[in-house]
Parts: C-alpha cells; structure tokens; sequence
C-alpha cells in the first residue's frame, strides 16, 4: 500500500518528502508525478513506507500540517481506477438488445 499526499509545493522534491517522512519509519519508495509539458512536478505524490503501521502514523501526524508554505493532505492511496475508453461512451448501439426490438 502507499500514501497519497497532496497540495504539495510545486519545489518539492524527492528528498524532501523522503526526509519529512522518514521521521515515521523506513522509506521505501516516493514518487512524485511531473507535467508532460513542462516537467514541474504537479502538487502530488506517493510515499510507500515498510509496514502499514508507519504508513497510519505519518498520516496522522502530517495530514493538515503545514509544510513548504502548503497545508498537506495525507490519506492511503487509493486504487487506479480503469478510466475505460475513450471512444465517445456510445459503443455499438446496434448490439444493444432493445434496438431490434423496436
């Protein structure tokens, strides 16, 4: 499992979150997504710590404090949810079972 943590600053980087985290327990990885186009990272990023119990305690302790001028949001990670297509949504109504009836 990991961390969510949001409204991070835009000057955050890897080490920082690492550091303030590791005040918690043992840091396995932090990810911190960037922007295609420009690089910056985007106010977002993962933490995954060694046990679920590190995990609650940082949450706990970080979630609603200030950091980096930024009230930060820490919850668990939540799934990726399969966005699906992007084809419109319509699919193929004529394979819709009502269309042949009408």
């Amino acid at each position: 499992m990991s961390v969510y943590v949001g409204n991070l600053s835009y000057e955050v980087s890897q080490e920082d979150l690492s550091a303030v985290f590791a005040e918690y327990g043992s840091v396995k990885r932090v990810q911190l997504p960037t922007d295609r186009e420009t690089g910056r990272v985007r106010g977002f990023g993962f933490v995954e710590m060694d046990t679920d119990a590190e995990e609650d305690l940082a949450i706990d302790a970080l979630d609603g404090a200030e950091w980096m001028g930024r009230t930060l949001r820490v919850n668990k990670a939540k799934p990726r949810e399969d966005r699906g297509s992007f084809n419109g949504g319509g699919g193929n109504r004529r394979n819709n079972s009502f269309s042949a009836r009408y």
